[in-house]
């Protein structure tokens, strides 16, 4: 099961809720950092598996307050993406983004092929063992160099990490909210 990260590194997924109750969810896809050079350029920390998809056009998101704003240029540098917004022309305005994230509305994703998932559709699904006893709540998601961790955590406080590979993971749910499990047997 593949699952794709559109939230800050090896942290829970960063969704917000809208500024509005009832309105959309945003999920964060960059973090910008400082202004560069003398005609609005800003750098920003790509917090997405999918950068190829911020381009000149694409309206995102900015600050807490989820300001829409669109991208005119976009720019590779090193790991990192320098971006200019519609009326953003100076250092200066340019420098009153600094700090604040990026986001795009949830429903704006495409479909992922059956089997793979965005980390933000498995955070809060029940887990569920072989048995069909209630392990408890994916809470966290650790990306890690071979396979993800999952956390999960009980009513009753106790938490539990398992790999993400095939070999557990027997299936995903989101209709039914769940996640079905084969613990391995740590003894």
């Amino acid at each position: 099961m593949k699952r794709h990260r559109l939230e800050e590194n090896n942290l829970l997924a960063q969704t917000t809720g809208s500024p509005q109750p009832g309105g959309p969810v945003f999920l964060a896809v960059g973090f910008l950092r400082r202004p560069h050079g003398i005609q609005g350029e800003i750098l920003m920390e790509v917090l997405t598996d999918f950068p190829e998809r911020l381009r000149s056009g694409k309206l995102v998101h900015v600050g807490e307050n989820h300001q829409p704003m669109r991208i005119t240029h976009k720019r590779s540098q090193d790991q990192e993406l320098l971006l200019t917004f519609a009326g953003i022309d100076t250092p200066e305005a340019a420098g009153n983004l600094r700090n604040q994230r990026v986001y795009i509305k949830a429903d704006a994703l495409p479909e992922l092929p059956e089997g793979e998932y965005y980390h933000h559709q498995l955070l809060g699904l029940k887990v569920i063992d072989e048995a069909g006893l209630e392990v408890g709540s994916l809470t966290e998601i650790i990306e890690t160099g071979a396979n993800d961790v999952y956390v999960t955590n009980s009513v009753e406080g106790k938490e539990t990490l398992f790999p993400a590979i095939e070999s557990v993971i027997l299936g995903v749910d989101l209709g039914r909210n769940e996640m079905r499990v084969r613990l391995p047997d740590w003894e």
